[in-house]
Order: structure tokens, then sequence, then C-alpha cells
């Protein structure tokens, strides 16, 4: 399992790095392009930061702490061998999501952003959304389908 999980998060930078070609092909020499009125837009930003463009010219601590980041998951991956599917395909977005952005850290030393919601205000990417869903969902796995919260309730049970 943990193999499919990387297989698929390098599927997903890959589609990260296509949409990202597209988009700087086609949409950086207009900037701006209404897909549903105000409340869809494609926007092509040069993101020097992180999360809505803060930390602006850290790229590199951001490289170094992305390699960590996802080095540690995929260490775990391997060491640990969770039994939920579940788990590695939050993996796989955080993963696929990770590499995304940290190609175009290392290679442009920004991230590029296109995507822009009415209701969120910073632009995103594919990456960006694969990584928030994959966090969100890890988080959902850690707390309602690990054995390891199981055991400590038991553990205190029995004291």
């Amino acid at each position: 399992m943990p193999l499919i999980a990387i297989i698929i998060g390098v599927v997903i930078a890959a589609l990260d790095q296509l949409f990202k070609f597209l988009v700087t092909a086609h949409l950086k020499p207009v900037g701006t392009v209404n897909v549903l009125g105000d409340v869809f837009k494609l926007t092509y930003v040069e993101n020097r930061g992180v999360a809505f463009g803060m930390f602006q010219g850290m790229q590199w601590i951001f490289v170094v702490l992305t390699v960590a980041l996802l080095a540690l998951l995929i260490i775990y991956m391997f060491k640990k061998r969770p039994k939920h599917k579940f788990f590695y395909f939050t993996s796989a977005l955080i993963i696929g999501g990770g590499i995304g952005n940290l190609i175009d850290r290392v290679f442009y030393g920004y991230v590029i952003d296109y995507l822009s919601v009415s209701f969120f205000s910073p632009v995103c990417n594919f990456a960006d959304y694969c990584i928030t869903v994959g966090v969100v969902l890890l988080a959902i796995y850690l707390l309602f389908f690990t054995d390891a919260i199981k055991n400590d309730k038991k553990e205190l049970k029995n004291d």
C-alpha cells in the first residue's frame, strides 16, 4: 500500500505540473479569466511565500520543511504500515500536493497559483487543495480510525 500511495502522489504532482504549465502558457499573458462570474476565476499569481502569501522570500526554508515532512510521512507509511486504505489515500494527496508545490519552489522560486473563489480570498492551486483536503482527511482518520487512540482510552479505563 505505501508504494501505491507514492505512485498516486506522483500522478497528482504530475497533474499539478500539467495544470501549472497550461496556466503559465495560456493564463499568464491575460492575467484573469472569469469562469463563473465573480464566484470562480482563474487568476495567474506567483506566490513567493506560503499560505496566503505569508513569509515571502523564504523559499528555501519551505523547501527544507516540505522535504522533511514528506520524508517523515513516507517513512511512517513504510515502517508502521497502517491498515486503513483511507490513511494511504490522505497520504497520497499530501505527498502529491507537496511534491507539486516543491517543484515550483525549487525551479521557479515561487508557487504558481491560479484558482480564485469569491468566498476564499487567497488564490490557490490544485496542489494546495490536495494538501488541504489530505490534511483534513488525515485529521479525521487520526481522530476516528486509529487504534492508538482506542488503545489509549482502554489503558486509561484499566488504570
